[in-house]
Formats: structure tokens, C-alpha cells, sequence
């Protein structure tokens, strides 16, 4: 089966979240990349109580860094960042793209920046500063699913 996109999770600091982005990812058969180091002991027992049973349906990608993660990743890398200049809104998704999200306390590095194909930000019109990464993953994939079809 060919994946309208694929969803990674760079170095997550909370296991709910990755449970979040899990689920996600198995509803819209998307596969999941995980990129070590996680700000808790990483293990599929731990993402099934935070993911109920879609661990087990899930496409998991268990990456021990940073680098084996790009040595093995297809794709374009889309980062999601609330620093981005270009609106979600505004992007062309491509079969394949790899949607990344950082850590909820720090984002990413800036060497993850320059790596990115892409970076968006969606618009918030509210006064909030930044969603939680799993909620803003599912907006990012909703849009990509409804432009791929």
C-alpha cells in the first residue's frame, strides 16, 4: 500500500503524545518514525498503554538517532514549527512526505531546520502560542490526506 504520508516524532518528551501521534498515524495508515533520544524509556508495552491496541496495527519506525533516521527516511521531510514562514494552508503535499514534529518543550534543533524540505506553520487565530504536536500533526495530515485524495 502506498502511504499518503508518513509522520516522525523527533526526540518526543511525552509518552501520551506519541500515544496521540500513533493512533493517529494507524487511522490514516500513515507509518510513524521515532527518533531517539525520547524523554522517557522508549518500548512498545509503553506505547500500548498510552496508545490502547493501535501500537500493534501501528507501522512503528524505532530510529536510535538523528542520523539513522535520514539515512533511512524517504520522502520529503515537512516540519511542522510554529518559527515557520510558509502556512500549511499554502503547501503542495506530496505522496510520501514525511511530517516531522518536535519536542513540545523545545521544538527542534537547527540542524533539524536546515534538513527540512519544508517548514510550516499553521495559522492560529486565537491567542494561543502553539497546539500540542499530536493535535497539530492531525491537522497537518488531514490537510495532506484531503489534497492527495
Amino acid at each position: 500500500m502506498s502511504h499518503h504520508v508518513q509522520l516522525a516524532a523527533f526526540q518526543p518528551d511525552l509518552a501520551p503524545n506519541l500515544g496521540s501521534l500513533v493512533r493517529l498515524a494507524v487511522c490514516f495508515a500513515a507509518p510513524v518514525h521515532v527518533i531517539e533520544p525520547c524523554g522517557f524509556p522508549f518500548s512498545r508495552k509503553l506505547l500500548r498503554t498510552r496508545g490502547l491496541d493501535y501500537t500493534d496495527k501501528a507501522e512503528l519506525h524505532h530510529h536510535d538517532d538523528w542520523d539513522m533516521f535520514q539515512a533511512k527516511r524517504t520522502g520529503r521531510l515537512v516540519l511542522l514549527s510554529t518559527k515557520a514562514q510558509t502556512d500549511l494552508w499554502d503547501f503542495r503535499f506530496a505522496p510520501g512526505d514525511c511530517l516531522l514534529v518536535g519536542q513540545e518543550s523545545a521544538g527542534v534543533p537547527p540542524y533539524v531546520v536546515e534538513a527540512a524540505d519544508a517548514a510550516l506553520r499553521i495559522a492560529m487565530p486565537g491567542e494561543g502560542r502553539s497546539l500540542n504536536v499530536a493535535i497539530a500533526a492531525a491537522i497537518a495530515v488531514a490537510e495532506a490526506t484531503r489534497q492527495l485524495g
